[in-house]
């Protein structure tokens, strides 16, 4: 196989704030991988929460070309379990190299990566739209501009949560997703917040508090369970791989899988299974994406509890066409591997 890449910046419609950052773009890698006349296309999201960079994430691919060179395309689980060993961590490349092979594999066999595992395309969940962190004003003017979307995800960790909140629900009476970005510092913080946010039409609580504090956590949630407090926790920045799963069932009530996260689709469908073994829900979520990952993603959301998956739709200038969104349902697209085209 030969392998390339291009590096692409994607143009964000607002200023994305979560509570540790803000970002106007983000640079991402396109990877290609190419034998025997066909192109599996693939692309990596870094994240700095992670240890990643830009020139971390091109010491990975230029370190897979020499591996890949050599490799049967047809022989993808043990391929991926190569890239999975090429360097600790920088699992966003690892997903652009996994991505781009499944890609490659299901044009190979002419099938869209969803048939080719046996799923139901009609079982997608229906995906939540975000609104970043902003001034109240701006954030209900977002709202109005997600007006299609059923479900929406409200980024809060700030010391102004309880006015964006009041601002949110003026602005609607959707259910809502809460995620705090690890923004709540303490568990006595969380507690009060969550306490708080009960009143409000909420399904759940994502990472409320630094990732690594499980004994925190644990006892977050039993305070809430002594309190009849009925808001599920989800895991996100301490849910990464499938080796983090064991040690969150029975702290967290569901898990954020993400591409970028996990190392690509392999991993991805790993953590799903383990998940469901563990007792955990499961969410697909997402970074700054264009359509390749989220169509990624998109081809496991028939296994999945919730969706996420609105990064292409952050982004002004998507370089690609993909899975199709209408009122927060995913139609999958039934051309051969992710189905996805340049615009």
């Amino acid at each position: 196989m030969t392998l390339s890449s291009r590096l692409l910046r994607l143009d964000l419609k607002h200023t994305w704030t979560i509570s540790r950052a803000s970002v106007d773009y983000h640079d991402n890698i396109f990877v290609y991988l190419e034998h025997d006349g066909i192109t599996g296309i693939g692309e990596a999201s870094f994240s700095r929460r992670y240890g990643e960079s830009l020139e971390s994430l091109q010491k990975v691919i230029e370190s897979a070309k020499p591996m890949l060179s050599h490799a049967n395309p047809l022989h993808f689980a043990e391929i991926g379990e190569t890239v999975q060993q090429l360097r600790p961590g920088q699992n966003s490349a690892k997903a652009a190299l996994d991505l781009a092979l499944m890609d490659w594999v299901g044009k190979k066999f002419d099938l869209p990566l969803f048939r080719l595992w046996g799923l139901n395309p009609a079982k997608t969940p229906v995906s939540s739209f975000t609104i970043g962190i902003d001034t109240p004003e701006i954030m209900q003017r977002k709202i109005r501009e997600a007006e299609e979307f059923p479900i929406l995800k409200i980024k809060l960790g700030t010391a102004h949560d309880e006015e964006i909140m009041r601002a949110v629900c003026e602005a609607t009476g959707k259910p809502l997703r809460v995620d705090a970005n690890e923004g709540w510092k303490s568990k006595e913080e969380a507690l009060e917040k969550i306490c708080w946010l009960e009143q409000f039409n909420i399904e759940f609580v994502e990472q409320p508090m630094p990732a690594g504090r499980l004994d925190d956590v644990r006892w977050l949630r039993q305070q809430l369970q002594q309190r009849r407090v009925n808001l599920p926790l989800f895991a996100d920045e301490d849910s990464k791989t499938p080796r983090d799963l064991p040690t969150l069932a029975g702290v967290y009530d569901g898990i954020n899988i993400k591409l970028m996260k996990s190392g690509g689709l392999h991993e991805a469908w790993r953590m799903i299974h383990l998940a469901r073994t563990l007792g955990l829900k499961i969410m697909l979520g997402c970074m700054i994406e264009s359509s390749v990952a989220i169509t990624a993603a998109a081809h496991l959301a028939p296994l999945v509890d919730y969706a996420d998956l609105d990064g292409h739709l952050l982004i002004n200038n998507d370089p690609f066409v993909g899975v199709r969104m209408q009122n927060g349902k995913m139609t999958l697209p039934e051309t051969p591997g992710l189905g996805v085209r340049e615009r």
